[in-house]
C-alpha cells in the first residue's frame, strides 16, 4: 500500500471516524490506501512492525489527547526505522500550539484542522514529486456538500462488535471555554438525504448502535426531527442512539417525537457542567437553568431515554461545595447518570485565559487536568479525583444503586460519597480496579460500620441489586439473617465483608 492511515484509539470498541473521512475522501488515491487501527494498550514497537509490513511511501496518523504521547513514541521509531517514510500528523492535539510540542520535528506535515480535502491534495503532490514547501498546513472548512461519506467503511465485525460514530454536523455556535468547539467559526450540515441513505444502508448490515458526535444536535430543530423520525420508523430490537442535546433547547416537536421511542433506545447525553451561573458566565457558559431544569424533568417522568449529564470539578472560582450542591441538584433531578470530569487545559482553549487569575495548575502532560487552583487545594482535588472514580463505579454503572441511595438517604449524595470515598481509600489504597463483588462489598462494610445500617438490611440491598442485573448475590457464609446493629459481627460475616 502507499498510504497507511492509522491511530491508536483508547479502546477497541471505538471505531476512527475521523481516519475513515480521510480514506472515503482519497478520490483515485484510495485505492493504494489501508486503514488500520490499534490501541493506546498495543506497544509502539509492534505498531511499527505492522505499519512497515505494509512498506508505506505516506503515513497519516489520528492524534488525539488520549494517544499523542503514545504516538510520539510511534513517530521517533518510524523515523529511525525508516528516514524515507512521509509521516503525516493531524487530529485536535496537532492543531493548536505547535511550538510547545518539539516532537512535531519529526514528522513531515501537520494538518491543522480539518484533514478532509487537505490530506489527500498532500498525498497527490507528494506522490508526484511536488511537495509544499510548508510543513504545517491548514484543513480548512470542506464543503461538506461534496465529502464522500465514510460509513461503507464500517466493516462486519464494527458493526458487530464496535460502537458506530456518525454525524449529521460539524460545529458548535457555543463559545464554552474549555471545550475546542468554542473555536468552531460556524455550524455546518451535512445534506440530509444522503445522510439518511448511508445510515438506512447501515442498518441493513446490521448496525444497531449509532453514536452522534454533533456537539449540538437539536440545534436545528426540523433537522432533528427528522432524523428521530427517520429511526422511528425503523425500530428493532438493539437499536441504541446517542445524541448530545442543548439542555434547554426542547420544544414540543421533539418531545413528542422522543416519547415514543421505547425503553433502552435513546440516549441523550446533557452538558450541563456548572450550575453556578456567575461561573458559567465567566466560562462564556450560556444555559437557562430554569428551563433545563424544566426540561430534565419531562425527559424523567414522560420518556425512557436514558440521562448523561456532564458535570466538571475545577472551573475557575468554583470550590468543591459548590460542585457537590451542583451534583445533588442533579441527582435529585432524577437523571441516571452524572459523569463527573476534572477541568482540562485542552490546546488551544480559551480557558487558558484565567490560569493567572485564578492560580489554575494543570498536569504538564496528556491529559493536562487540574491539579489545584486558588478554590481547591491539591489534597483536596485528589480527593475529588478518587470521588469521580468512585461515582462511576459505583453509582454511574448502575450495579449497586439501591446499597447507594441507602447511602445518601436523608443526605447529601456528593457529602456521603465524597466521605466512602475517603474511607475506602483508607482501607485499600486505591478506588480503582476493584471487582464488583469487591465493591458491593465495600459498600457493605461502609453501610454498616460508617452510617450504622443494620447487617439486615443492608444483606437484602444487596441481594435485592444482584438479583435485579441476574447476577449471584454474595451472601453472609452461613446464609442466615442476622438482625440488629453491627458492633460484633460473628466472624462467618466478617469473612463475607472483608
Amino acid at each position: 500500500m502507499t498510504i497507511t492511515l492509522a491511530t491508536l484509539n483508547a479502546k477497541y470498541i471505538h471505531a476512527a471516524l475521523g481516519l475513515r473521512y480521510l480514506l472515503a475522501n482519497l478520490g483515485p488515491l484510495r485505492a493504494q490506501a489501508r486503514l488500520r487501527e490499534f490501541t493506546i494498550h498495543d506497544r509502539p514497537l509492534d505498531i511499527a512492525e505492522a505499519l512497515l509490513a505494509d512498506t508505506p511511501r505516506i503515513v497519516g496518523l489520528g492524534v488525539y489527547i488520549w494517544n499523542v504521547e503514545q504516538t510520539q513514541a510511534l513517530v521517533e521509531l518510524l523515523r529511525r526505522l525508516a528516514p524515507e517514510l512521509v509521516i503525516v500528523v493531524g487530529g485536535p492535539e496537532v492543531s493548536h500550539e505547535l511550538d510547545d510540542q518539539a516532537w512535531l520535528a519529526q514528522v513531515d506535515y501537520v494538518i491543522r484542522g480539518e484533514g478532509d480535502r487537505a490530506f489527500a491534495e498532500l498525498c497527490a503532490r507528494v506522490l508526484e514529486g511536488r511537495r509544499p514547501l510548508t510543513r504545517v498546513l491548514d484543513g480548512g472548512l470542506p464543503d461538506l456538500d461534496a465529502l464522500a461519506l465514510p460509513y461503507p467503511l464500517y466493516d462486519e465485525a464494527d458493526l458487530e462488535q464496535r460502537v458506530l460514530y456518525v454525524e449529521a454536523s460539524r460545529g458548535c455556535p457555543y463559545r464554552c471555554e474549555f471545550c475546542l468547539s468554542s473555536l468552531d467559526k460556524r455550524v455546518r450540515a451535512f445534506p440530509l438525504a444522503p445522510l439518511l441513505t448511508a445510515f438506512d444502508e447501515l442498518l441493513a448490515r446490521g448496525a444497531r448502535q449509532f453514536k452522534f458526535v454533533d456537539r449540538t444536535f437539536n440545534l436545528d430543530i426540523r433537522r432533528s426531527a427528522a432524523i428521530l423520525e427517520f429511526f422511528l420508523a425503523r425500530l428493532r430490537p438493539g437499536l441504541f442512539l446517542h445524541f448530545e442535546l442543548v439542555p434547554d433547547r426542547l420544544p414540543d416537536a421533539l418531545r413528542e417525537l422522543i416519547a415514543r421511542f421505547p425503553p433502552g433506545s435513546l440516549q441523550f447525553e446533557i452538558g450541563i457542567q456548572t450550575l453556578d451561573a456567575e461561573v458559567g458566565a465567566r466560562i462564556s457558559r450560556r444555559q437557562r437553568l430554569d428551563v433545563t431544569f424544566a426540561n430534565l424533568e419531562f425527559l424523567r417522568a414522560q420518556t425512557h431515554v436514558h440521562l448523561h449529564v456532564d458535570l466538571i470539578i475545577g472551573l475557575p472560582g468554583e470550590d468543591a461545595e459548590s460542585f457537590g450542591r451542583g451534583l445533588d441538584r442533579l441527582v435529585a433531578a432524577g437523571v441516571q447518570e452524572i459523569q463527573v470530569g476534572i477541568l482540562k487545559r485542552l490546546r488551544g482553549t480559551p480557558i487558558a485565559r484565567h490560569t493567572e487569575a485564578f492560580g489554575q495548575r494543570y498536569e504538564p502532560r496528556p491529559p493536562y487536568a487540574l491539579l489545584a487552583n486558588d478554590a481547591i487545594d491539591f489534597a483536596t482535588m485528589q480527593r475529588l479525583r478518587r470521588f469521580a472514580q468512585v461515582w462511576d463505579s459505583f453509582w454511574n454503572r448502575g450495579d449497586v444503586p439501591r446499597m447507594m441511595r441507602r447511602l445518601w438517604a436523608d443526605g447529601s449524595p456528593y457529602a456521603r460519597t465524597l466521605a466512602f470515598s475517603d474511607w475506602l481509600f483508607g482501607q485499600l489504597g486505591r478506588v480503582h480496579a476493584i471487582s464488583l463483588v469487591n465493591r458491593a462489598r465495600a459498600l457493605a462494610r461502609h453501610l454498616i460500620e460508617a452510617r450504622a445500617v443494620p447487617v439486615a438490611e443492608v444483606e437484602a440491598l444487596l441481594e435485592a441489586d444482584f438479583e435485579a442485573a441476574g447476577r449471584p448475590s454474595p451472601t453472609l457464609a452461613d446464609g442466615g439473617r442476622r438482625r440488629g446493629k453491627r458492633e460484633a459481627p460473628p466472624k462467618r460475616q466478617r469473612q463475607w465483608l472483608r
